[in-house]
Order: structure tokens, then sequence, then C-alpha cells
């Protein structure tokens, strides 16, 4: 049987600590709450600082103090539903990146998605979402990292890549399938698409060198 040891993000990776004054845990906690609660009952049209203030019976200043537009408050709910993140150890890297893939696409199909989406959308046009994303896209790129950083420590990944610029490589393929409403993908499809960046990835004699059978 296959052992495999899990990796858990640290917590100082993925808190985003750079949005909004210093929150009391307590309010904060309520409007997210009311936040999640709106979401679930019903569906991002219902959803503004308006409806979570009265929900959270917080004063909409402390939520905009906070979080300084409804997409950032989004995306601390994203986050929140999201989790913790673990980047499971198989020992392999192909593997690992299968995982990350499969796990990402499979939460914006399951649940995740309509809000991620909505946060794109709004990072088009409002300076304040596009700053949340940004911070957002940045921390998950270097904590995904550790995926490529195994790899290199292993000798199948070359070390001369820079491993979170690398990351950006799948994010944005995620990214992608989230905004074309193309979540629903097989697993060959998604072992493919490992295998053909792995091919510029491995190092030159390590396990992860792709061969002519690679994938079958």
């Amino acid at each position: 049987m296959t052992t495999i040891n899990v990796t858990t993000t640290p917590t100082d990776i993925t808190k985003r600590t750079s949005i909004g004054a210093q929150r009391n845990p307590a309010s904060e906690a309520a409007i997210l709450d009311a936040a999640e609660d709106i979401l679930r009952e019903g569906g991002l049209s219902a959803f503004s600082i308006e409806a979570v203030a009265r929900r959270a019976k917080a004063g909409k200043p402390t939520i905009y103090r906070w979080w300084p537009s409804k997409a950032a408050l989004l995306l601390d709910v994203y986050h929140r539903q999201k989790g913790e993140s673990f980047y499971p150890d198989t020992g392999e890297t192909r593997e690992d990146l299968r995982h990350f893939l499969e796990t990402l696409l499979g939460f914006w199909r399951e649940s995740g998605g309509d809000i991620f989406r909505s946060i794109i959308a709004s990072a088009q046009s409002e300076p304040d979402a596009l700053a949340a994303l940004r911070d957002y896209a940045v921390t998950r790129c270097r904590a995904s990292s550790v995926i490529l950083q195994r790899g290199q420590a292993r000798g199948e990944i070359r070390a001369d890549l820079d491993a979170t610029l690398v990351m950006e490589l799948f994010s944005s393929f995620c990214w992608n399938r989230l905004l074309t409403g193309r979540l629903e993908i097989s697993a060959a499809d998604i072992g493919m698409v490992v295998d053909a960046v792995m091919g510029g990835l491995a190092a030159p004699s390590g396990p992860g060198k792709i061969s002519s059978a690679a994938g079958g």
C-alpha cells in the first residue's frame, strides 16, 4: 500500500492580513456566518453588504472598515469554505499535481466555483477587489509550490525552476476552466496536462523524466 504523507498549508501563508483594519474575532465570525447563510439561502443574487449587516446585526461602517468591497468579503467567505489546504505527498510529483488539480476543480464544481467566478469578475472593474484577489492568488501559488519544492528535493524537478512561478501554470489552467464553464474534466485529461508540463520540469535524469510511454 502506498503511504501518503500530508503537508498542511502554513497559517502565515494563507491568512490574508493586508486587507482592512484589526478585527474583533467574535464580530468577524458573526459577519462571516451571516454572509455564508445568505449565500446558502439566496445565492449570489441575494448577497450584499447591506444584507450581511442586517443578518449579523453589525454596522456597515464596521464591515467596510474590515472588507473594503463586497468582493473582499466574498473572498474571505470563499477561503473559509475552502478551509485549510492539504497537499498529499505521494512521493511522486506527478501524482501530487494530479491531486492538486482534481481537488481544486472538484471544489469549484461542488460549491465554490460561483463565488470565485464572481470575485474574478468584480476584480475587472473594482480596484479593491483586484487587490484582494491578487493578494489571495499570490499566497495560494506560494503555498502550493510546496508540491514542486518536494520534487526538487527528490531530484525529480529541475533545481533552477521558480516553483511558485511554475505553479501559476497549473492555477491558470484551473482558472480558465472555471471562467469558461468547463469544470467537468476526466482524470485522463488531467493526467495529460500534468505530463505535458512535467516534460519541461523534469530533471535530466530524475524519476519525473517523461518517457514515450508516459500516461499509459
